[in-house]
């Protein structure tokens, strides 16, 4: 979107038409309020954006279908200019047609009519160039469809318009449903328009409506319309003062039958505007964040650099955009319908009067006024900043240009002032709400969003803080790498031959998230339709499961105007963490999930994986719409969000610590209850602290080895080695944790059998070392060195009988032989390490040894004792044998 600049934001409202209430659709749901259908069709409107047009922002839907659309507004208009009653010069008439046809034009490029064309809607801005407003309201109200008033104005409507009537869909069957009116409406509209401005006044004020329209028609029966309107007015002498190329302009646009008529285009390319057309350079869009084209092409830096800043008092709220701007001003306590009401355009009316005299029992009532709130009240409410100004005043200059290449670039925190350090430390949810730090967050990612990829890893290291709400799209789409040409991409993808998908695709959509406004209008399930059937297409090898669309969902709401990108993101989301779970036949895939995650369960909360296991609630009853959609079945949107900004920076292990959080929330109700109980509870899950549940499951990440959530049908991890082939150290248990390259310490993969056998995970040799923090001699590398004065992470229990032990064992470890370790009862026979396995108790502890079955027994005894944190070493001792760190004990003399 283009800068505030000196534009202002105009808010104005309508309703849109309500339907009955005991009407169903041809699918048997309920049919979709107008006004979300409206919602729904605006939302295309924001993306088009030219000097010529006011930038549509919003729309906000409130009570009895009312709808609050916010533009980009200016005080004056040609209205102001008719006032003045004197006619305007003719170069200045030329120069007013030339760039309403520029914005008619661009419009017609996007499929979008005005209808709606008048003085008071082409706005003048500072510096007297044309703005078309309320450009989209044909559009977003399905060609006036869905509201109650006509769309346009009696004096300005073009013939064809005025012959074909009023229409109502409920009135008439789609046949008879009159075509849309075209491009050419737009130009009769113009032409009245100029008309008005050369005889500086305005026409037909003195007939009623109906004499209005039967006089246009009549048109159709004079040879020269212009003098006819001219001799209607008394302004015969006016007109024939005009110039010949103004009379001809006019003659072009007020041709009554619209086959002759030209389309703007065609009109611009007139001989009338050979001397205005010079003066004007064409209008090139911006390339966006992630197309083809060359994003730096247009910078230009002036000869002179001191015009950069030749304003030292400059408005530095001016320059952000202006969607930006509202956003700042609703965070700032911007109110829509409390403006509208102290315009009184909103006006509430006492209860007791709107009661009809006459009921009856099906519903129909009389006696009640007709209510003209349904009808359009044209006036558009400035919104006023002072507010946020005020709120904004002590914000200095340099917040509005973050310097990026800085010393502190390389840390893994904010880039933002001083003064915010304090509100960073606040509940996620109040940041959210804080205008100055939501100023200093979307400013700060949309110059590192602007640089992306060249500064990828300083997103990554600014996501980790949070990820302001406005820039959530783009930043989810740079975090999970997406970067080419997408849309061509995706437009080659064939989205119309019908494929036996699109049944299922059907039933499924008006199912998800159903609750929230954009996702539930006609639009929102086109798009749906378009990307879930584009991902299934462009993916043969997988198939198409129900919550797939669930997945979908968090990314088509926050590019809704970009399915490109949704799909992009969706496309790069599921092979990092749901890879093969489309397959056709993906038991084997979802078992091995479900089996890690029990083992998680057991590693991180024996006490309720014992539980569980006694009562026989295993996680095929309730896990697998969680991991399948990644929550997004069992969690609302905006708890999606909050979550999936943690989820992004973890690896493919990270969900496993969000549903062992999730269900450590839930933990003292199902330790309370039994098997019905808990399948129960789970059939409506109750509410969930969503950023206590992020903090938990990254507490979980970083105490959970690496290697314990390996999988064997896991995404093949990539290399982590940068472009020198070095390869990149971080602390052992940290957030920004990649999937480790396989080494010959990796583990191994094992039968799912053998799996399921184990109560607790397995851990890799390498990560033992990196854990223990030794050094390895030979071939082996691992990423951390050996720390003299830090503390043991870990306890090594090898369980292997004395003899073996006293040949050969890990440095620290203790020797608890599997043969005299528990009595016959279960408990742990006493003897002198039982102190110490106490005191770890809370620590990771490894078991060694080197027959499988005994260690997975061992580890499971553990379990059942409640020791947190156990694990087994894969592969026993002989995988650390040839690294040289076994120690020989010696000898007592």
């Amino acid at each position: 979107m283009f800068p505030l600049k000196d534009a202002e934001m105009g808010a104005f409202t309508f309703f849109a038409s309500a339907l009955p209430h005991d009407v169903c659709g041809s699918n048997g749901l309920p049919l979709t309020p107008n006004s979300i259908k409206i919602l729904g069709r605006f939302q295309i409107l924001k993306t088009i954006t030219h000097p010529r047009l006011c930038q549509y922002v919003d729309i906000s839907r409130g009570k009895h279908e009312r709808l609050v659309v916010v533009a980009e507004h200016c005080e004056r208009s040609l209205e102001d200019l008719l006032r003045e009653r004197k006619p305007v010069s003719y170069s200045k008439v030329l120069c007013i047609a030339f760039e309403v046809l520029q914005g008619l034009q661009y419009m017609n490029k996007h499929g979008i009519v005005h209808r709606a064309l008048s003085p008071h809607n082409i706005l003048l801005d500072r510096k007297g160039h044309v703005k078309l407003a309320k450009f989209g309201l044909y559009h977003m109200t399905a060609y006036g469809d869905d509201v109650d008033f006509p769309i346009g104005y009696p004096s300005y409507l073009a013939p064809e318009v005025i012959a074909q009537g009023i229409f109502k869909t409920s009135d008439h069957v789609p046949s008879e449903k009159p075509l849309p009116s075209g491009p050419k409406s737009d130009v009769w509209s113009l032409g009245i328009i100029l008309f008005e401005l050369c005889v500086g006044r305005k026409l037909f004020q003195s007939l009623d409506i109906s004499e209005r329209l039967k006089f246009l028609l009549t048109l159709d029966c004079v040879d020269d319309s212009i003098i006819v309107l001219a001799e209607e007015h008394g302004c015969l002498d006016i007109i024939k003062e005009l110039p010949e190329n103004v009379i001809h302009l006019l003659k072009k646009c007020l041709t009554f039958h619209p086959s002759k008529r030209p389309t703007p285009d065609e009109l611009m390319q007139d001989k009338v505007f050979s001397e205005v057309s010079p003066l004007y350079t064409a209008f090139t869009k911006p390339a966006s964040l992630f197309s083809s084209s060359l994003r730096c092409a247009d910078l230009t830096l002036p000869e002179d650099i001191s015009q950069l800043c030749k304003d030292i008092n400059s408005d530095y709220l001016a320059e952000r955009s202006i969607e930006e701007v509202y956003y700042l001003w609703c965070l700032a306590g911007g109110d829509l319908e409390k403006e509208l009401v102290n315009k009184e355009i909103i006006r509430s009316k006492p209860p007791i009067c709107t009661l009809p005299n006459f009921l009856f029992e099906d519903g129909e009532s009389f006696g009640q006024g007709r209510d003209r709130s349904s009808l359009l009240d044209d006036t558009t409410v400035t919104l006023s900043l002072c507010q946020l100004r005020n709120r904004l005043k002590d914000v200095g200059g340099e917040a509005f240009y973050p310097l990026l290449e800085d010393d502190q670039s390389n840390l893994p925190h904010s880039n933002s002032n001083n003064e915010l350090s304090a509100a960073a430390t606040l509940p996620l949810i109040i940041r959210e709400r804080d205008t100055e730090y939501q100023l200093n967050r979307i400013i700060l990612f949309d110059r590192l969003l602007k640089a992306y990829p060249y500064k990828k890893n300083q997103i990554w290291k600014e996501a980790r803080v949070d990820i302001p709400p406005l820039m959530r799209g783009l930043t989810w789409a740079a975090l999970l790498g997406v970067e080419g040409a997408i849309h061509a991409k995706y437009d080659a993808i064939d989205k119309d031959t019908p494929i036996p998908t699109d049944r299922q695709i059907e039933v499924d959509i008006p199912r998800c998230h159903q609750y929230d406004e954009l996702l539930s209008s006609p639009e929102g399930h086109a798009k749906f339709r378009r990307v879930l059937k584009a991902w299934v297409v462009s993916h043969p090898d997988l198939v198409y499961w129900q919550g797939l669309d669930s997945l979908c969902a968090p990314f088509l709401y926050l590019n809704f105007n970009n399915e490109a990108l949704a799909y992009a993101c969706m496309s790069a989301f599921i092979p990092k963490y749901l890879y093969n779970f489309f397959l056709k036949d993906n038991s084997h895939v979802i078992q091995e999930y479900l089996t890690v995650f029990s083992q998680m369960i057991a590693f991180h909360d024996p006490e309720l994986s014992n539980h569980l296991n006694e009562i026989g609630f295993i996680p095929d009853l309730y896990a697998i719409p969680w991991f399948l959609t990644m929550f997004t079945h069992v969690f609302p949107l905006h708890k999606i969000f909050h979550l999936w900004d943690t989820l992004l920076l973890g690896n493919s292990s990270f969900p496993f610590c969000i549903g062992v959080a999730i269900l450590q929330q839930l933990r003292d109700r199902l330790l309370a209850n039994g098997f019905n109980e808990c399948i129960l509870l789970f059939s409506d899950l109750p509410e969930i602290d969503i950023e206590r549940c992020v903090r938990e499951s990254i507490n979980l990440f970083c105490w959970t080895p690496k290697s314990a959530t390996y999988r064997q049908h896991a995404q093949p991890p990539k290399s982590t080695s940068d472009s020198s082939g070095v390869r990149s150290s971080t602390p052992y248990f940290s957030t920004e944790c990649p999937d480790p390259p396989k080494t010959d310490l990796s583990r191994e993969s094992i039968p799912l059998n053998d799996l399921k056998s184990e109560v607790s995970p397995r851990i890799s040799a390498e990560d033992l070392i990196d854990l223990c923090e030794l050094t390895v001699t030979g071939h082996f590398k691992t990423p951390t060195k050996k720390t003299k004065s830090s503390k043991p992470k870990l306890l090594v229990v090898d369980i292997r009988n004395s003899e073996d032990f006293i040949r050969g064992h890990i440095s620290g470890s203790i020797n608890i032989p599997f043969s005299t370790a528990f009595t016959a009862e279960g408990e742990l026979t006493q003897g002198p390490y039982t102190a110490m396995l106490q005191s770890f108790k809370g620590k990771v502890i490894v078991i060694v040894g080197h027959v499988a079955k005994h260690t997975a027994e061992f580890a499971a005894h553990l379990v059942k004792m409640k020791y947190p944190r156990i694990c087994i070493l894969d592969g026993g001792i002989n995988k650390i044998k040839p690294t040289g760190l076994l120690t020989v004990p010696s000898p007592q003399i």
